[in-house]
């Protein structure tokens, strides 16, 4: 079935699980992780659901740093809420050196949760390991996750476009703010930065090669409504994802 097709296609570098609540994604994610510790050399689960199963599931204490499973040689897990304080947003996604003032970075629309969500992927990333399983909240939550790329490239586009009619201003507030100033030219140039890792990250979901997602749900209409709508989100985002996983609880 579909599940075996991810365990053969190795090339696949980040498997998304996710439906509605109660239908069964961290057990789900938990077993397809087991399983491709037996056929992959380094593998993560990492749960972005704020109530977090992977502690219960496994019976281990989880948290947010990488863990070992016991048991595994090659199995981690982590649970995280990849939404950022706004104090803490910083436009290059961990540099110190030019931050854009809080209220006009966080005058966008979800740019907190969508910080929140490109530092989680830049962290994972970062990491050595051979294929990452996203344990994922309910499917509005995942839904954003999914969409983050689009939400950032839409905020820094605009953020671009203010560069001539205000560099002047964002260099005023910088002084005001920090006493030394800061250099429009810097903080722009970290934008683009950033902007080309979010590209990356958004390339990277669309590759059916390197990404895929895992529907779970049980033969219930809402579960299987929900699902549907799901399915087509992924499709409007061009994200791969193989037939859904029904199941069903006892």
């Amino acid at each position: 079935g579909s599940l075996n097709n991810i365990l053969e296609q190795t090339s696949l570098k980040m498997i998304f699980v996710g439906g509605k609540g109660g239908v069964g994604k961290t057990t789900t994610s938990c077993s397809l992780a087991v399983a491709l510790s037996k056929v992959r050399s380094k593998v993560l689960i990492v749960s972005t659901d704020p109530a977090h199963n992977l502690s219960d599931a496994f019976k281990q204490k989880i948290g947010k740093t990488e863990t070992k499973i016991n048991g595994f040689d090659n199995l981690y897990a982590m649970e995280i809420d990849p939404k950022l304080d706004p104090e803490k947003l910083d436009i290059d996604l961990g540099g110190n050196e030019a931050k854009l003032p809080t209220d006009i970075f966080s005058s966008f629309p979800g740019i907190d949760e969508a910080m929140g969500f490109a530092e989680l992927m830049k962290q994972v990333q970062k990491m050595d390991f051979d294929v990452i399983v996203f344990d994922t909240a309910p499917t509005g939550h995942t839904l954003r996750l999914l969409a983050f790329p689009e939400v950032l490239k839409k905020a820094f586009g605009q953020l671009s476009n203010l560069r001539n009619k205000f560099s002047g201003i964002i260099s005023q507030v910088g002084a005001l703010l920090g006493g030394q100033g800061t250099n429009p030219e810097q903080l722009f140039a970290k934008l683009e930065q950033s902007k080309k890792t979010i590209d990356a990250v958004h390339k990277q979901f669309r590759d059916p090669e390197a990404t895929t997602f895992v529907c779970v749900a049980i033969p219930e209409f809402l579960s299987l409504f929900e699902t549907e709508r799901l399915v087509q989100a992924l499709a409007k985002h061009e994200i791969d994802t193989p037939d859904p996983l029904l199941g069903w609880h006892l």
